[in-house]
């Protein structure tokens, strides 16, 4: 074989190879979408089982964290920084997806929903919302790249309330 049809032969396969992800990614558009809504919930859930080496696992290697203050960055600085949430000894941490977007490139999501924030000393709530970026990682798995959410506000049983009404809902599909 002559190197000019060679290289036609790959490039073909590789169009072709592009064209079945795509084609895949349009055939079912709310799977990545679900993928990274379940991988949201796991990772509060990391937290709510106290679990420092799950919590790791949800983030990408350079992860950015509080990315509208002054941000920490790296998988092993977030979770020392989170050691007190992880462990509920600072508070304790509840959340969960409200929405899931998938980027145009399928590789890159941002999740959002409502948190809530629970002194573990005087039992008061604060509510607030959060905002995730996930990247789909060369292994295929979604992991966290940025992470932000807002100032937490004095919460009324009547918002704790409706925070756990909330909770419990699975991947909405369309």
């Amino acid at each position: 074989m002559t190197p000019l049809p060679r290289i036609a032969c790959i490039a073909a396969l590789a169009l072709y190879s592009t064209a079945i992800s795509s084609t895949e990614v349009l055939a079912s558009p709310d799977l990545p979408r679900c993928q990274v809504w379940q991988r949201e919930l796991g990772f509060a859930k990391s937290v709510a089982d106290h679990d420092p080496v799950a919590f790791a696992g949800y983030l990408a290697v350079n992860a950015a964290f509080g990315v509208s203050r002054e941000p920490t960055v790296g998988r092993e600085a977030v979770t020392r920084e989170w050691q007190g949430i992880i462990d509920g000894s600072a508070l304790k941490l509840e959340w969960y997806p409200a929405v899931v977007t998938i980027g145009g490139d399928g590789r890159t999501a941002y999740s959002s929903g409502p948190a809530l924030y629970q002194d573990p000393k005087t039992g008061a709530y604060r509510h607030g919302r959060y905002g995730s970026v996930w990247q789909r990682e060369a292994d295929g798995e979604w992991r966290m790249i940025f992470d932000d959410g807002i100032r937490p506000e004095p919460a009324d049983a009547a918002a704790v309330q409706a925070f756990r009404e909330g909770s419990g809902k699975s991947c909405p599909a369309g």
